[in-house]
Order: C-alpha cells, then sequence, then structure tokens
C-alpha cells in the first residue's frame, strides 16, 4: 500500500509484529533505499526497498479469506503430526495466508485466512472484544440459573471468564441434549468446551457461526470466499 508507515508494512509482510517491528527501526535494523531508518513513523511508498538486516522485504498483495472449516481439521499451517490442515483448502493461493486465531480440531465453522499481520493481531487482541458466536450441542438441557453463570462469568483454569451472551435455541426430552447459542469475545484455549463443562454440560459437537459480523452464508463445510472490500473496511475500521 502507498504511503503506510514502515513498521505498519513490515508486520504486514510478516517480519514481526507491529511492536517488535518498531524496536528492530529503532535499533538500526531497516534500511529504506539503502539509508538506515530509526525514526518510528516514516511512511513509505509501494516501490521504496525495504531491507531488515540486509535481507529485502517480500511484500505481498494483501488477502482476506472467509473459509468455512470443516471438522477433522487442524487451524494451522503446519502439524507435526501430519494431520490435515486448513491450508489444504488453499492450494491456489499464492500468498503466505494463515488463519487469525484458532478453532478446534473438532469444531467447524468460520475462520479467517489473511497475510495482514497487523489485522490479525488486532482481531485476536483482548483489548477489541471482538465477539464470535458458537453454537454448541451439549448433554442435557441447561437451566436458565446454569447460564446465568456463564453470563456473568466462570472461573476456568483459575481466571473468571468475560460474560458472555447465551440463550437456549432448542432442547431434545427424549435424547437429553439441547442446542445452546453463546456468544464470547476471548479466545482462551477450548474456552467454550470448558465453561459448559463447569456448569455440567459437556460439548457433544460445536460449530462458530459468526466471526463479527461475520457469517458463513452461502458457504458449505470446507468452502471460502474473498472477503468484500466494505467487510475489509469494517475490519480494519474497527
Amino acid at each position: 500500500m502507498a504511503n503506510e508507515r514502515l513498521q505498519k508494512v513490515m508486520a504486514e509482510a510478516g517480519v514481526a509484529s507491529r511492536r517488535k517491528s518498531e524496536t528492530l527501526i529503532t535499533t538500526g535494523h531497516v534500511k529504506v533505499n539503502g539509508q538506515t531508518i530509526k525514526i518510528l513513523g516514516t511512511k513509505v511508498d509501494d516501490d521504496d526497498e525495504i531491507e531488515v538486516d540486509g535481507i529485502p522485504l517480500q511484500r505481498e498483495k494483501l488477502v482476506y479469506l472467509l473459509f468455512y472449516k470443516p471438522r477433522g481439521v487442524i487451524s494451522s499451517v503446519k502439524d507435526e503430526k501430519n494431520r490435515k490442515t486448513v491450508m489444504s483448502y488453499f492450494p491456489d493461493v499464492r500468498q503466505r495466508i494463515y488463519p487469525v486465531g484458532r478453532l478446534d480440531y473438532d469444531t467447524s465453522g468460520i475462520l479467517l485466512m489473511t497475510n495482514d499481520g497487523a489485522l490479525a493481531n488486532k482481531l485476536t487482541h483482548p483489548k477489541y472484544k471482538f465477539e464470535k458466536t458458537y453454537v454448541a450441542k451439549v448433554e442435557g438441557i441447561p437451566t436458565n440459573d446454569q447460564l446465568e453463570k456463564l453470563r456473568h462469568g466462570v472461573r476456568i483454569d483459575k481466571k473468571l471468564t468475560a460474560p458472555a451472551k447465551t440463550r437456549v435455541m432448542s432442547s431434545d426430552l427424549d435424547k437429553k441434549t439441547a442446542i445452546v447459542e453463546i456468544t464470547i469475545h476471548e479466545g482462551r484455549n477450548h474456552q467454550v468446551k470448558k465453561m459448559f463443562e463447569k456448569i455440567d454440560h459437556p460439548v457433544i459437537k460445536l460449530k462458530r457461526e459468526k466471526y463479527g459480523f461475520l457469517t458463513l452464508d452461502g458457504l458449505q463445510s470446507g468452502e471460502w470466499r474473498s472477503l468484500k472490500l466494505n467487510e475489509i473496511t469494517r475490519l480494519t475500521q474497527r
């Protein structure tokens, strides 16, 4: 992009986080058009040549993809156990994309894929409180009192969860199961499953239906689409 701050361009290119990129600049590791730059806020254009420790910066076109992750797929670029990862669904995407946050192996649903490091950091940072809505099939039928505990926060891994929005969508008295919608803005490990375990209603099946204002409308499991310009703008201007 034209006329962008140097540290932002470095972060988007995957050099390091925005803060680490700032440190690299102020400590003299970065050159622009052959000159060492130590001033934060320096702006660069698309045709400027940037080097970090003598290595030219490879700038890619930014891409933003909305993916319907199936169950049984790892939300990672690589997997040490050689299990199927989300990357297998993007063989023709030339950019070095990666998932924003994670969905568990056995959880399906909406997942953003991008090479915009600055946006990825922003969307996963707790202070921005970016809402994610899940639909869970759980054992038993939660009472309103139990759901009220989730609405106020429960203690998992020795830390209280932020208040959640939750409601029972349907219940099956014969099978003794319920479908519950829950909206959270945190992204702790196995958080939704642990929250339901805390109220004695273990999750049988879990799907992330919404990511902020984004939904899975028009997509089948395993499919993806590029974000529209207005969607990218809404995400980046939060």
